[in-house]
């Protein structure tokens, strides 16, 4: 089933793990599409993946955000890693072979658990890179408890948006972890001064709101754009 809601395309897809929905923002001129998934403690409206629905189109990248089955159910609580995983390949599946989206790049990411599903599931779909939004590189406190690995595996260029205050690995933290491994070569970090896993910065900071969004825009912009390079699909 399709609908709309706030100016995006709702469309139902049928998973394992219960139906889930694609919020999609399309634009006409696409030279790439880009599938986001949202963290554990929110939704698809989050002020980051709403701001880059909105926003990207623009620059020619169709944004996909896929609402898991747990939290289109209404359920508090997220499923375990596996099961997130199987809905979000499924979707992403289906997204792929959309007439409006074959042949185009694909990438993928999210913000918290959305960019770990998304670097999990990365190398067995086929995208052509990755747009990870505070990822969690540990729960608060537990630095013991990495997930590194995660964010190593994939093959495809992985981008990393980070608030140097953020509890679950600062910019700067996770910068350090990456210098430790050869595999780190392939992920770039862009620090968000002053901000913490929300992407929210002090009223009084140097680094404003506006130089939030900008900075976030300004990642996925470049991503695309270099992705888009490699295949050949832009000057």
């Amino acid at each position: 089933m399709t609908t709309t809601l706030g100016g995006s395309t709702i469309v139902a897809i049928d998973t394992p793990e219960g139906p889930g929905r694609w919020h999609l923002d399309r634009t006409e001129d696409t030279r790439a599409v880009l599938a986001l998934g949202h963290g554990a403690g929110g939704g698809v409206t989050a002020a980051d993946l709403a701001l880059l629905a909105r926003r990207l189109p623009t620059e020619g990248v169709t944004v996909a955000r896929f609402e898991q089955p747990w939290r289109f159910a209404g359920r508090k609580v997220a499923v375990p890693p596996a099961r997130l995983d199987l809905a979000w390949s499924l979707a992403m599946r289906w997204l792929g072979d959309q007439p409006w989206a074959v042949g185009l790049p694909l990438l993928a990411g999210g913000r918290s658990a959305g960019a770990r599903v998304a670097c999990r599931t990365a190398d067995a779909l086929g995208v052509a890179g990755l747009l990870c939004l505070a990822f969690p590189l540990h729960p608060p406190g537990r630095p013991d408890r990495t997930r590194l690995p995660e964010l190593l595996a994939p093959s495809a260029p992985r981008v990393v948006v980070q608030g140097t205050r953020d509890t679950f690995g600062s910019a700067a933290e996770l910068t350090t972890a990456l210098a430790g491994s050869a595999a780190g070569a392939g992920v770039l970090v862009v620090p968000l001064p002053g901000a913490d896993h929300g992407f929210r910065v002090p009223a009084r900071a140097d680094f404003q709101p506006s130089d939030l969004k900008a900075r976030v825009l300004a990642a996925a912009v470049d991503l695309a754009a270099a992705v888009c390079r490699v295949r050949g699909d832009v000057d």
